[in-house]
């Protein structure tokens, strides 16, 4: 399924704090039980993105360390 990127969609949390993602937001980040999500935090906003699958690039999600120079300076790590 394809989102707009416009698209706003609700939850509601609960008593304790705890929200379940809505269908729209599941199927557009292809989650399933078990899946993982990041939470990306800046100024203005929270970001929810599907973690990375065990293997894959760990900080690909972190699009501020996705320079060039960045992979060069941290090639070694």
């Amino acid at each position: 399924m394809t989102m707009a990127s416009d698209a706003i969609v609700r939850a509601r949390l609960g008593v304790k704090s705890q929200m379940v993602l809505p269908k729209r937001v599941r199927d557009a980040l292809d989650l399933k039980p078990g899946d993982e999500v990041v939470f990306v935090i800046d100024d203005q906003s929270v970001r929810v993105m599907r973690a990375p699958v065990q293997g894959e690039d760990p900080f690909a999600c972190f699009s501020e360390w996705a320079s060039e120079t960045d992979t060069k300076g941290y090639a070694e790590l």
